[in-house]
């Protein structure tokens, strides 16, 4: 294991810690609004905290991308992607079903390490480039399910932007025609996480930030399977748009995502 790794490790143990502290034991005035519904709490703060700490003070070269706000501007041309807490509303109404997500970028933007943390679960979620994908040290790979009759498929429903949302709602219809069930965790960096190991067959979702799904993308990658955004192009940071799944899942939702978003791509 790496020493990038291991630091993303601890810190994310660290943060799940502080997250399950205080589950459930929110007060009001440690919640804040962040701009339309979307919210901001105090555990999410020291979440990020605990974990900017860390990988500054073991990496004080490398640059920082965290949700919260956390900046730094290294030299090494590295960049560390967080989201300290991933499914913040979840947390909000102690729905159990939140993550720590950190993701590690050199200096070509390449993603070379990951690290997704389902503190209630204890599970972990690791990837390194070129080394495979593992959950709790077991090594994991994407759904072979191909057949509709049996896709179970993982998506993010839009809430704050409208423009797009009679197209996500038309191609969650075609969608569900052609599977078995659809799920909405609340949380990315799990959605791609369960895709990883083969728990989804597939997720998509339209409007993230490079924090919600760095870590999970290197991960589903990792384990064998293919991420883009919904014009089919891998970089995703062009348009922060996700497709994730094996090659015959994937291939189903880029057909019907180009269908339907057409107009937004």
């Amino acid at each position: 294991m790496s020493r990038e790794l291991d630091t993303a490790i601890k810190a994310a143990r660290e943060a799940g810690g502080i997250a399950l502290r205080k589950l459930g034991e929110l007060d009001l005035a440690e919640i804040h609004p962040k701009e339309y519904k979307d919210f901001v709490t105090e555990v999410d703060k020291a979440c990020e905290q605990c974990i900017a700490t860390a990988i500054a003070e073991t990496f004080p070269e490398d640059s920082m991308l965290c949700e919260e706000g956390s900046v730094a501007n290294g030299r090494s041309g590295r960049k560390w992607i967080v989201d300290p807490l991933d499914g913040t509303l979840n947390f909000i109404h102690s729905f159990p079903v939140f993550s720590i997500s950190i993701a590690l970028c050199n200096a070509h933007d390449d993603l070379v390490a990951g690290v997704v943390y389902q503190p209630v679960l204890d599970e972990l979620f690791t990837a390194e480039q070129g080394k495979g994908a593992h959950l709790n040290g077991e090594k994991i790979h994407v759904s072979a399910q191909h057949d509709p009759e049996h896709l179970f498929i993982a998506t993010g429903i839009p809430f704050k932007e409208y423009h797009y949302l009679e197209s996500y709602v038309s191609m969650l219809k075609d969608v569900i025609h052609d599977s078995a069930g659809i799920r909405r965790a609340g949380s990315a960096a799990i959605d791609l996480a369960y895709t990883a190991c083969g728990r989804f067959d597939a997720f998509w979702e339209y409007k993230l930030f490079p924090w919600d799904y760095s870590a999970g993308v290197l991960l589903v990658r990792e384990a064998g399977g293919i991420v883009t955004g919904f014009s089919g192009n891998s970089d995703i940071n062009s348009h922060h748009s996700i497709i994730a799944g094996n090659p015959a899942t994937h291939a189903l939702i880029l057909e019907k995502a180009k269908k339907h978003f057409q107009e937004h791509l």
